[in-house]
C-alpha cells in the first residue's frame, strides 16, 4: 500500500486493514518457523504497511484533538 492510498481510507477501514495485516504477519511468521514461507520479503512489506497505517491513525488522532 502506498501512503496516499492509506490516507484516503476512513478510520474504520484503517482499523480493519490493520487487524488483517496483523493476522497476515502472524501467519507469515508461523510459516517462516516451519520453513514453508515462499517469499521472506513479504514479512518486511507487511510490517511497513502496519507502520504506515499506525502513523496515519496517529496523525488523524492528533488532528482531531487539535480541532477540539
Amino acid at each position: 500500500m502506498k501512503p496516499t492510498e492509506v490516507r484516503q481510507l476512513s478510520a474504520e477501514e484503517l482499523e480493519s486493514k490493520l487487524k488483517d495485516l496483523k493476522a497476515e504477519l502472524f501467519n507469515l511468521r508461523f510459516q517462516l518457523t516451519i520453513n514453508q514461507l515462499d517469499n521472506p520479503m513479504r514479512i518486511k512489506a507487511v510490517k511497513k504497511d502496519i507502520a504506515r497505517i499506525k502513523t496515519v491513525l496517529r496523525e488523524n488522532e492528533l488532528k482531531d484533538s487539535a480541532n477540539a
